[in-house]
């Protein structure tokens, strides 16, 4: 008998409230607080099996120690990814130590937020170094998607995931005017048989109400250019908190008539659990 696909969200994140112990780095749109035991909550509340948990960067900069305590606390629930800082002397030891812990799924690098170029050794050695874990590296590449292009090019053996459809989303209502104009460098990744791409937060960029039906035309011109089993639906909780909630993120996707069960099941679930080699387990 074959077994159910789990339903496996792609990136969500999970912080404790600013506190001297552990002080935010920066801000992250969202709530003071989102624990990994509130994280879990709100995925049982909809039936959601497992999720990738991101440290957050925008709080907590390269240090994944927050997320490392909920992987103790709920290691059946979730897969951990953390932000690499291509600055780092010791790029390959970090990313060797990281991808030996347990829970680990991933590494993540920010190309958005300095300036880089295809050539940059900090870059390139995360990717390496992902390939040589054997582990996906995920990319926040809003604006940089030729950048992405190149170094996905460069590094045939890295299997890369870009984050957030590769569009800037919003972090408050209304979404951007043309919000899949970058569309075009988005579909060009999937000419590149080592990218997969997350549709995640996708319902942020829609102008009209849940379940979002103008998020469906760009959003199928994806699928069919990458397939769905490149395609990996999330929500990205909690940085979508102003624009709906965590139920809307998960609904819009299973009330569409725009996917059969089979391509449901593959977008929600089956295609993480095979690109990241990983699947949650329930009964913890």
């Amino acid at each position: 008998m074959p077994t159910q696909t789990l339903t496996i969200d792609s990136q969500v994140h999970a912080y404790e409230r600013n506190r001297p112990e552990r002080p935010w780095t920066g801000f992250l749109q969202g709530p003071d607080e989102v624990t990994g035991d509130d994280m879990v909550v709100a995925m049982d509340a909809v039936g959601v099996d497992g999720a990738l948990l991101v440290s957050p960067f925008a709080m907590y900069s390269y240090d994944a120690s927050y997320a490392l305590e909920v992987y103790a606390k709920h290691p059946g629930r979730f897969g951990l990814i953390r932000p690499f800082n291509p600055q780092s002397e010791t790029i390959a030891a970090d990313v060797a130590q990281w991808t030996g812990t347990p829970g680990v799924v991933g590494a993540r690098i920010m190309l958005t937020y300095q300036p880089y170029e295809a050539d940059d050794s900090g870059l390139n050695q995360i990717l390496a170094a992902g390939a040589q874990a054997g582990v996906p590296v995920n990319i926040m590449a809003a604006g940089k998607l030729p950048l992405l292009r190149e170094l996905a090019r460069r590094n045939p053996a890295t299997q890369i995931v870009v984050d957030h459809v590769g569009l800037a989303q919003p972090f408050e209502p209304p979404a951007p005017p043309e919000p899949f104009a970058d569309l075009p460098n988005v579909l060009s990744l999937a000419e590149l048989d080592n990218v997969a791409i997350k549709i995640s937060g996708a319902g942020t960029l829609s102008h009209q109400p849940f379940p979002y039906p103008d998020i469906w035309e760009p959003l199928s011109r994806i699928f069919a250019a990458f397939g769905l089993d490149r395609c990996l639906w999330g929500t990205d909780w909690t940085r979508a908190v102003n624009l709906l909630t965590y139920e809307q993120g998960v609904e819009a996707f299973r009330v569409t008539d725009q996917l059969s069960d089979a391509e449901r099941a593959t977008l929600m679930g089956g295609a993480l659990s095979k690109i990241y080699n990983w699947s949650p387990t329930v009964d913890e």
